[in-house]
């Protein structure tokens, strides 16, 4: 996987610190000593595929940056209940206190490549599996990083690198074609225009849109719609797709399918930091 760039994730890590700690950890400063040092490790305790290690690191190494941050595998990797993940090294104080907020962003972002690796693996090559923008705000990128990790593709990253003709676009519009028109006329590049009928199907093949998202459509209009298409665009498939529902969708011949729940539904991976102390005592 291409890392991310730190200047893509510093400041969420440095909000997320200040949102946890405040004014510091009240706990962590009664009960341990600023001279104790420890070493963490972060073990999966289910199979899960790894995503956000650099984030996690950071969460460290923004309150010391003497902190030293080992990943043991790399993000993208399918890894078994029991796995050692990454270890940690340094200030007691600074291990405590970052621990939240770095398992906080890897069981997240981990959760997401997990669950993206299921869809992808039961596609079984023979269909792309899509993110949407359907993400928690503010964590978009980190979460489409995740999606990478997992093995799937992104989408558009926001409204303004791509331009996707939705329903409220064409009731706004007054129909397909005027909407595709004035798409074309203000946007050059790809049209793709969300059908949500069979009439709407050919209405946005006869305004020449190059992707035809099928909406909520029921398997046999989708398969109706596939087969009018016929290779003139390329077909996306949305709206509630399932792990369970996927496996019906792929005799379709559709060529992608964009699934929100990868982002907006995927559980936490269960990561634990389990760390050990070294205290100097005081002498008796």
């Amino acid at each position: 996987m291409t890392p991310l760039d730190p200047e893509v994730y510093l400041d969420l890590v440095r909000r997320a610190l200040a949102e946890d700690i405040g004014d510091g950890d009240r706990t962590t400063l009664a009960i341990v000593p600023a001279s104790a040092r420890a070493t963490a490790a972060f073990v999966a305790h289910r199979a899960c595929v790894v995503a956000g290690l650099d984030v996690a690191a950071a969460a460290f190494t923004t309150l010391d940056p003497s902190t030293k941050f080992e990943p043991r595998v790399a993000d993208g990797k399918l890894c078994q209940a029991g796995d050692l993940l990454a270890a940690v090294s340094g200030s007691a104080r600074t291990i405590l206190a970052a621990e939240r907020t770095a398992l906080n962003f890897l069981q997240q972002l981990s959760g997401v490549a997990t669950l993206t690796r299921r869809f992808v693996d039961a596609a079984g090559g023979r269909i792309t599996v899509l993110d949407t923008r359907k993400t928690t705000p503010g964590l978009r990128v980190l979460e489409k990083y995740a999606v990478r990790c997992g093995g799937g593709t992104n989408h558009r990253f926001g409204l303004f690198d791509a331009v996707l003709i939705k329903d409220n676009h064409i009731h706004i519009a007054g129909g397909v074609a005027e909407a595709v028109r004035r798409a074309r006329a203000g946007s050059p590049g790809p049209i793709e225009v969300e059908a949500q009928s069979l009439r709407e199907v050919d209405d946005a093949l006869a305004a020449g849109a190059d992707t035809i998202m099928l909406d909520n459509l029921t398997p046999a209009d989708m398969a109706e719609a596939v087969g009018r298409i016929a290779g003139r665009a390329r077909v996306e498939i949305s709206g509630g797709v399932t792990l369970e529902s996927l496996a019906g969708l792929l005799a379709l011949g559709a060529d992608v399918v964009s699934v929100g729940a990868i982002t907006h539904s995927a559980p936490a991976a269960d990561i634990s930091l389990e760390i050990d102390v070294d205290v100097e005592r005081p002498a008796r």
